[in-house]
């Protein structure tokens, strides 16, 4: 008999009231770690969309008659693709539990009921009411549905229903008011795991609870002791973390605004923070009022424009600042190259000075094919720049050539003087990053613009088979021994996740949901070839994909957390890397290719919003730097420096970008491609 309550909810723990819930839906969660303010009790909501920036909570606290309750407001289902709004708690180990709940739906035109045996929000089992006339048992991962069994079951709007599922190994039993209406084998309910409560029409839950039998509470207790001590003993076999600078902003703070770079031409590093302030429509325009370049004792070596008491409004940004760091005359010392006031603007790294500046070009094409522009109309005769890319497509010794772009259409590509040596107008959404690679080994680079491969004079080459949506991130390699091919890992919103060759052809592909972040590294040493791994964002954020390097997927799990940065990090120089997921102390942290937390940030009070990759100390093992408006913390290996074998080729830090797919490869022949441009140009464009 499951007599021991495992968990009980009649939130009389909460006040009548807003559930915590994000009042921005902001795109920030995609990079940084944004937590909403409130009491969340043992609930987590990992259900997010864009659409509904200013509409209010998805949950709010009520009270009828002294009872309390949790009531589910959310009735969009299908932008930007499907979304099943819930609310979840429990644990992974959960395992042989009868969960229940009572609900009441306040609209028919929907579905409500319990999630169960849940790994996270788009992979779970579901028992429930389904308009005014069906009880149904399904099965929801990433973008499908599969209905396991389905019954006749009339229902209104007035009349409470207690709905209870019970699960024992694979068999499950569907209760509504005591009486079984669904019976079935499902071999996915032996793995147990989470509960939640789901909706996609306004529906009231009350007193939620999850019981168990005797034997079952003994074993709950040794899986969970049992993975601590996995973590534990996976956290032994590598240096902890040491705290090594810490950095007061002042108040020239930001968000993930930040470069790195040598602006003294030496070894030593600097950071340049900038701070923005929003024109025409949220961050569509997003321009530089201020920036401020200090080294890593915190001494601010210049400054330009005025800093902000407002910082976390300036610093608040979901896009691309054009800004990069990069030695771009070749004379030994980094400049910083930015687009400020409808100008391109080349700063002497050491002082901050103007070396020369050029106008942004004028933006004069028509409107109506104009992508992405707010109000269909673009708001200013020159160019917003959005975003920058140092790129080589006059085939120099070194990088010299600049790539700048506005939100989602045009991309203009300038030599070192800020001359322009092309432009291209996209049919297609350019994406957030456009990726400069040498796809055919003749020393020039092309540059895949959302899905378009663009050659090194700005015509295009081939696009991939997709129309809708835009690219967030993009990573090129050859990922597997012997393999002569190259690759792009693309993540493209509700487009999915995909593999594609350097011909046009998509190879690979999983829709899991909006995927947002991607990187490919070394994480499984057991395994042929490196792994990829991806993270969703909007609808069901933050689950987290591993995939091998044909894009076979290997695991999914959800750390309930947005702001998953999934970077690889060389932590302790084996050539294993880890997994970067956010700087919250008790569950971010690197984990490794099982996904197990294998290195976790110090509870020392360190700021959580925003986290970055970098070597910074020399030994070439990375650092992690930390920080929010107000500080920076930067965190390295306690065991001190130590000399390396493992030197891996990472994404260059000149180029760094709020959407850069991140990677790290053993050595250069990873980078090493040598397509045939001819067919490329035989075959022409995709369709």
């Amino acid at each position: 008999m499951k007599e021991h309550v495992l968990f009980s909810e009649d939130f009389r723990g909460f006040a009548i009231g807003d559930f915590p819930f994000d009042k921005d839906h902001s795109a920030m969660g995609e990079y940084q770690y944004v937590v909403e303010n409130g009491d969340h009790g043992p609930w987590v909501d990992q259900v997010c969309n864009y659409t509904w920036n200013g509409t209010g909570p998805t949950w709010i606290i009520t009270e009828q008659a002294g009872r309390h309750a949790i009531e589910s407001m959310r009735i969009e289902k299908n932008r930007p693709h499907r979304i099943f709004p819930t609310l979840q708690t429990g644990s992974r180990h959960w395992r042989n539990y009868a969960v229940s709940a009572t609900l009441r739906r306040l609209s028919l035109r929907g579905m409500a009921g319990l999630c169960f045996c849940m790994n996270h929000s788009i992979d779970t089992l579901v028992f429930s009411l389904e308009n005014r006339d069906c009880a149904r048992l399904a099965y929801r991962h990433k973008e499908d549905v599969q209905v396991l069994a389905e019954v006749p079951y009339a229902s209104d709007s007035d009349t409470d229903y207690r709905l209870c599922v019970d699960v024992d190994g694979v068999q499950v039993r569907c209760m509504i008011n005591g009486e079984t209406v669904i019976e079935a084998a499902v071999e996915l309910a032996a793995r147990g795991g989470k509960i939640a409560l789901t909706a996609d029409c306004p529906t009231r839950f009350s007193d939620v609870t999850v019981a168990v039998d005797e034997v079952e509470v003994k074993a709950v207790a040794q899986r969970q002791q049992e993975e601590q001590a996995r973590e534990a003993a996976e956290m032994a076999k590598r240096p902890g973390m040491k705290l090594w600078k810490k950095i007061d902003l002042g108040n020239f703070g930001t968000s993930r605004q930040v470069r790195f770079g040598h602006l003294l031409g030496d070894d030593s590093w600097q950071v340049v923070l900038a701070q923005m302030q929003r024109r025409v429509s949220r961050d569509a325009y997003g321009f530089i009022s201020c920036l401020t370049a200090i080294d890593l004792e915190g001494n601010v070596l210049w400054q330009l424009g005025e800093p902000s008491e407002q910082s976390e409004s300036l610093g608040k940004v979901s896009a691309d600042m054009p800004l990069q760091v990069y030695d771009i005359d070749h004379d030994g010392v980094d400049e910083v190259i930015v687009g400020w006031d409808f100008e391109i603007r080349v700063l002497d790294g050491r002082t901050g000075q103007v070396k020369y500046a050029a106008k942004t070009p004028i933006a004069d094409e028509d409107d109506e094919d104009l992508i992405g522009a707010p109000f269909n109309t673009y708001a200013f005769t020159r160019l917003n720049p959005d975003g920058i890319r140092i790129c080589n497509f006059r085939g120099l010794d070194k990088p010299s050539d600049i790539l700048i772009k506005d939100r989602y259409c045009r991309v203009w590509a300038l030599d070192d003087k800020l001359n322009l040596l092309w432009k291209s107008k996209s049919p297609t959404n350019t994406g957030h990053c456009p990726m400069p690679v040498d796809v055919d080994g003749d020393g020039r680079d092309e540059v895949l613009v959302g899905y378009r491969l663009l050659d090194s004079d700005g015509t295009e080459l081939w696009h991939y088979p997709i129309l809708n949506d835009h690219t967030d991130e993009i990573v090129p390699g050859c990922w597997m021994p012997g393999d002569p091919n190259g690759y792009f890992a693309c993540v493209s919103g509700t487009e999915g996740f995909f593999i594609g060759d350097f011909y046009g052809n998509i190879v690979a592909r999983d829709k899991v949901g909006h995927a947002q972040r991607v990187s490919v590294a070394n994480y499984c040493p057991e395994r042929e070839g490196l792994e990829i791994a991806v993270t969703n964002f909007w609808g069901h954020q933050g689950c987290i994909f591993l995939y091998d390097a044909h894009g076979n997927q290997i695991w999914e799990m959800e750390n309930e957390m947005n702001g998953n940065i999934i970077a690889p990090v060389n932590w302790d120089g084996t050539g294993q890397e880890l997994i970067l997921t956010n700087a919250e102390p008790r569950r971010g942290g690197l984990m490794n290719g099982d996904g197990v937390r294998a290195v976790a940030f110090p509870d020392d009070g360190h700021p959580t919003l925003c986290v970055e990759v970098i070597d910074l100390t020399g030994d070439e093992r990375d650092e992690l730097v930390v920080w929010d408006y107000h500080s920076m913390y930067i965190y390295t290996q306690d065991d001190g420096e130590r000399e390396q074998q493992y030197h891996p080729i990472k994404f260059p830090v000149y180029n760094a970008s709020n959407y850069r797919g991140e990677y790290a490869y053993p050595d250069a022949s990873y980078m090493a491609f040598a397509a045939d441009k001819e067919k490329m140009k035989k075959e022409g464009p995709h369709q």
